[in-house]
């Protein structure tokens, strides 16, 4: 039988992206799948498809703020109440560091991953996004894959690789973010937004069961 595959697009800059990484990692309706988390840029994404950025959006950011807020708690996400300080941020550096720590040490993105969120969402350090993040990269890496890495992402052609991914799910229909396309028994489909995790799960024959915060899901 073959497993259940989720191809989870993120960009550090969304909150619900976060959310997601959180449950897809520790929840156990997804245990059994295999996940691919692949980092792009939201901005870019928005002007590919020509979105409108949902706090450029009258009422929206007071709205999403509030669902942000709800779905943390739900899933029991560590996630500040406050905003972090300049929100949004820049998310083209951190975001390229990232696929770049995908494709030369993929074990490390998920731990690097969750300690750039917990610092961002949870911490509101905004600092680790951009001055501090070599810190953080020396931490979860080392001080010698850091420098690697460090020294690749000044490379131009090292843009291409978020350039790619982010074509990559706007050519699997992403609009915004999170955006999972999920693949079951020659099937696929694509997926948007955390309040849409139960239909993921539906659509890869997943026990919703198996964690009682789906039970508010779509």
């Amino acid at each position: 039988m073959m497993v259940p595959k989720i191809t989870f697009y993120f960009d550090i800059g969304s909150p619900f992206s976060c959310i997601a990484f959180h449950v897809l990692t520790t929840s156990p309706v997804f245990s059994g799948c295999e996940i691919e988390c692949v980092p792009v840029s939201l901005r870019g994404l928005f002007q590919l498809c020509q979105n409108t950025p949902p706090i450029a959006v009258k009422n929206k950011f007071q709205w999403i703020n509030r669902e942000r807020i709800y779905w943390a708690r739900r899933f029991n996400v560590p996630m500040s109440e406050a905003i972090p300080e300049g929100f949004p941020a820049s998310t083209a550096d951190v975001q390229l560091v990232l696929c770049l720590v995908a494709r030369e040490h993929p074990d490390m993105l998920v731990p690097m991953v969750q300690r750039l969120y917990r610092e961002y969402w949870a911490d509101g350090n905004s600092n680790a996004l951009t001055e501090g993040l070599s810190v953080v990269l020396e931490q979860e890496l080392g001080p010698q894959i850091a420098e690697r890495i460090l020294a690749l992402a000044k490379n131009p052609d090292a843009k291409a690789a978020l350039e790619e991914n982010t074509q990559e799910a706007f050519g699997s229909g992403a609009f915004g973010l999170p955006w999972l396309h999920c693949a079951q028994g020659g099937q696929t489909g694509g997926f948007w937004g955390i309040d849409h995790f139960g239909r993921v799960a539906d659509f890869l024959h997943l026990d919703r069961g198996l964690d009682g915060s789906f039970g508010v899901l779509l």
